[in-house]
This record gives C-alpha cells, structure tokens and sequence, in this order.
C-alpha cells in the first residue's frame, strides 16, 4: 500500500506584504546601480531617477548644489557603492585598512557616525546613496558653518571633505601637494555637472513630479 502523498501547507502572504516585499526588493537592486557615463550628469540622473529625488531632496534641506555633492561622490567612489581602501600586505598576509573610509561617500566612521547622531538618521547605510547624498549634503553645510565656506566653493569644500574640519583649519592639505590637483579637479566636474544640469534638469523634474512631494 502507498503511503499517503505528504502535502505543505505554506503559508501565504498578504497583498500588503507582497508589495512591501517587491518594495524592498526594488529598493536593493536601486543600491547598486553603477553609472557608465559619471563624467555626465544627465546621463546618471536618467539611469536612476531615484538618485534625482536624492539629490534634489538633499540640496533642499542643507543648500548644497547639486553637481558639487555629486562631484565628491564621483571623486571619491566614481559611484561605485560598496568602496573600501586597498588593505596593504606584508608578503601575502592583508593588513589592516588605513581607512574606514566606506561606500559612494567614503565616509569614515567618526564621521559617519556624527552625522547619524547629529541627524538622528541611526539606519542610514553609507551603501545606499540616497543616504550618502544627505552625507554630503551634511558635510558641506558643516563646513560652511565651521569655516565659513560657501557652498558653491567646490576646491576648498573638497579640502575640507578630504582633510576634515580640523585638518583644513591646521592647513594639513597644504603639505599634500597632489591634493591641489584634486581640488581643482573636482571643481572642474562641479562646472561640467551645473552646465550638463541646466539642460537636462527641466525633463528630470517633470519625470518624477508627482513622484515627491516638492
């Protein structure tokens, strides 16, 4: 005699559940969307409208414009989400990193973990890059309070991002020679970012209206 055909009950999930799954789901692979084009703008926000949202809502809230808090981002990930500093070796055994630098922001703990505490943003992930922008967008407006930088001024924002707010006031860039060069680098990008935005912003507006709410 064949013994009885074993079923499973499994259990099934609610249409409020099954959306929040496909949510989240959506929401990981947004995460490590990797640009091909990151000298052009455009070319990003049109690959990921939810970077757009992003950017826009964190320029809203600290003032920092847009093509320069992605013109720290290109400089220090080249947006790439998952970003660590090499780990040196000692013949083949790793070392440990010289850096907690981490993810689109490479932003290192301290820091990091100011910005969470001063924001109240505890579940803010350095590999997300909504959260990353707001970082930035942070960071900058810190450095305008603290040093008095404007927030249009891309060089010096850079140094003070590189450096920290301590370093820059102590001048420790100055000894770094190369950094100079990435400054002006990273204000030549800010430059190409606000020209590339200009035309493109108006159609990236209108795609996402109705979208967020501002």
């Amino acid at each position: 005699k064949m013994p009885k055909k074993q079923t499973f009950n499994l259990p099934t999930l609610s249409i409020s559940k099954a959306l929040l799954l496909c949510a989240v789901v959506a929401l990981s692979g947004c995460s490590t969307y990797k640009p091909t084009k990151t000298a052009d703008i455009c070319n990003i926000f049109r690959g990921e409208t939810d970077w757009y949202k992003a950017a826009r809502k964190a320029n809203k809230r600290w003032g920092t414009p847009i093509p320069l808090m992605m013109a720290i981002i290109n400089q220090e990930s080249s947006f790439r989400h998952n970003v660590r500093p090499d780990r040196p070796k000692f013949f083949f055994i790793p070392l440990p990193r010289r850096s907690s630098a981490y993810g689109y922001a490479q932003a290192q703990d301290p820091a990091w973990n100011d910005y969470r505490r001063d924001t109240g943003h505890w579940t803010h992930d350095r590999d997300k890059f909504g959260d990353a922008i707001n970082f930035v967008g942070w960071y900058t407006d810190k450095s305008h309070k603290n040093l008095g930088l404007s927030k249009w001024d891309a060089p010096n924002q850079y140094l003070a991002y590189h450096e920290g707010w301590g370093g820059f006031k102590r001048g420790t860039y100055k000894k770094k020679k190369f950094l100079s060069g990435v400054a002006a680098k990273v204000k030549r990008q800010t430059a190409t970012y606000s020209t590339q935005l200009k035309t493109c912003q108006p159609a990236l507006d209108k795609a996402v209206k109705g979208w967020w709410p501002f």
